[in-house]
């Protein structure tokens, strides 16, 4: 059985959540999620706790159960508190900076690229070598952060490029004359 499953998502002051059918809404002061859920799984709120419940013992409802559970608790964190994602830019001559609503990059290649956030996603530069994107949405926050450092990961050898903040590069050793 689930043991994620069976915690309660406990909703802080200042939220609510509301449950209509499958779907639950949940609001809070840096705005409202929603969540729907599969028919394997039963929603309830009460007492400022949400419990999910599997509807039979099947494999897939023990799935979804656990699940399920975790992105009513997502939704909670991201209205309450927020996503946030940090990069870090290494290379000479690599940099990154704002222009109203679109990031500029300057990696190496024969053009900047204009990297322009989508919708509920907010990216600034606080440093040349710093990219912070932050949302409501834990999905859409990680989907943003790798879009942009797509564009030049970093390398094995001198390890330019742009990686999350405190991630380890394996680093290999050149070639010997």
């Amino acid at each position: 059985m689930s043991r994620i499953g069976k915690k309660p998502v406990d909703l802080p002051s200042g939220v609510s959540a509301a449950v209509s059918g499958q779907t639950i809404e949940v609001k809070g002061p840096k705005g409202t999620r929603s969540f729907t859920a599969t028919d394997d799984v039963t929603l309830k709120v009460e007492d400022n706790v949400v419990t999910i419940e599997p509807r039979g013992k099947s494999k897939r409802a023990r799935q979804q159960w656990g699940m399920s559970r975790t992105q009513v608790q997502n939704c909670v964190t991201g209205v309450t508190e927020g996503f946030k994602k940090e990069l870090e830019i290494q290379g000479v001559g690599y940099r990154a900076q704002m222009q109203g609503n679109t990031l500029k990059l300057n990696l190496g290649l024969s053009h900047d690229v204009d990297f322009t956030a989508p919708e509920g996603v907010t990216v600034t530069a606080p440093k040349q070598t710093e990219i912070v994107v932050e949302g409501i949405d834990q999905q859409q926050v990680g989907e943003v952060a790798a879009k942009i450092r797509e564009w030049r990961k970093p390398e094995p050898y001198k390890g330019k490029g742009i990686r999350y903040k405190g991630e380890f590069i394996f680093r290999k050793e050149g070639k010997k004359k």
